[in-house]
């Protein structure tokens, strides 16, 4: 919508984290309005988990905006919309209201096929996500680049460490820092060190690969900000290191030659994880890659309570164990760059933005 141009009829934000989800919509609402009143020109549905009223986001939809020129009618979660719902919706887009735009945000469960297929030929669809390594290191510079405050190359590196995957904070935090030091205020480690707060957490094959890797330091590091920031519990930790563990026992002494062949076995989308389960099957050998699995049988068993540890520490021994299993194996453990779950590891910040 640049130099004032009319916004498309209808919009889409897409994204898996609900925070960076609400951000762009508010951006986009932002950009529509273009200056005008929120509280005259905004209409929401669905917000806080209500149930969405279809009929009455058509009626918004086809009535012409009063007092101001320009009417947004924000959907909340719609993934909570049936194929009847969209389908009336679509149907308002193929002719749209002068002046009346609407903007559907992902969440409450898949999207309508034919409403994403719609917005997509007469409307626009931004995607909210941060992507991973590169593409979220392209995120993060971008986002900074319009901070409020100027952050320095080692405190974003820090920044961006130590955010993990809860991107959605960044921008709170920026404003926070802004709030305290000024706009423009030149922040370095020292100045950002008090607003950081608890790590974020990190992705599951930070916590693979480390043992993996035969790194107990660093796989310890990543199941404390698996656990630290509230992102899992538990036992859902314990169901990433039973698939970890379980694509390995599949592929042992199967037929499978390549990736594909691996990948096709063990049910993966992509051949890049069914790659590795392979070659560390391959180092840990029969032997081991069975008694991983009794590990993983007793701390079960733990976490249901047969020894009265906490959960926090029968996942500590599980994932040190495991770890030592991979430092043994035959050949080494499988050579890999640092984690960003590490203790007191500094990696290259990755992302990316949309």
């Amino acid at each position: 919508m640049a130099g004032g141009a009319d916004p498309a009829p209808a919009y889409l934000v897409r994204g898996d984290d609900p925070s960076l989800v609400a951000q762009a919509v508010a951006d986009v609402v932002a950009e529509v309005l273009d200056g005008r009143p929120a509280d005259t020109a905004v209409e929401e549905h669905g917000a806080g988990g209500e149930d969405i009223d279809v009929g009455a986001v058509v009626d918004a939809l086809t009535t012409p905006p009063f007092l101001v020129d320009r009417r947004v009618v924000v959907v909340r979660d719609g993934g909570r919309l049936v194929a009847a719902d969209a389908a009336r919706l679509v149907s308002w887009l193929e002719a749209p209201v002068p002046g009346v735009v609407l903007v559907t945000a992902a969440g409450g469960g898949t999207l309508p096929s034919a409403l994403v297929t719609a917005v997509q030929r007469g409307g626009a669809v931004v995607d909210s996500s941060a992507g991973s390594g590169r593409a979220r290191a392209q995120w993060i510079t971008d986002h900074l680049r319009g901070a409020p405050v100027k952050v320095d190359a080692r405190a974003a590196a820090t920044l961006g460490e130590h955010l993990g995957q809860d991107l959605g904070r960044l921008r709170g935090l920026l404003d926070a820092l802004a709030s305290a030091y000024g706009e423009g205020a030149a922040i370095d480690e020292e100045r950002l060190a008090p607003f950081l707060g608890e790590a974020g957490s990190v992705a599951p094959w930070e916590l693979s690969d480390a043992i993996d890797g035969g790194d107990t330091s660093d796989a310890l590091g990543a199941l404390e900000r698996m656990l630290g920031a509230g992102a899992m519990h538990p036992l859902q930790v314990m169901g990433v290191l039973h698939r970890h563990v379980q694509a390995m026992l599949r592929l042992d002494g199967s037929s499978a030659t390549t990736a594909e062949e691996a990948a096709e076995l063990i049910g993966a989308r992509s051949v890049f994880p069914a790659r590795k389960a392979m070659e560390q099957g391959r180092r840990l050998g029969s032997a081991r890659i069975g008694r991983a699995v009794t590990l993983l049988a007793d701390a079960d068993l733990d976490l249901r309570g047969r020894t009265g540890l906490d959960d926090r520490t029968v996942l500590e021994v599980l994932v040190a164990r495991l770890a030592r299993l991979s430092a043994g194996a035959e050949g080494g453990p499988r050579r890999r760059g640092r984690t960003s779950g590490g203790r007191g590891a500094r990696p290259a910040t990755s992302g990316r933005r949309r």
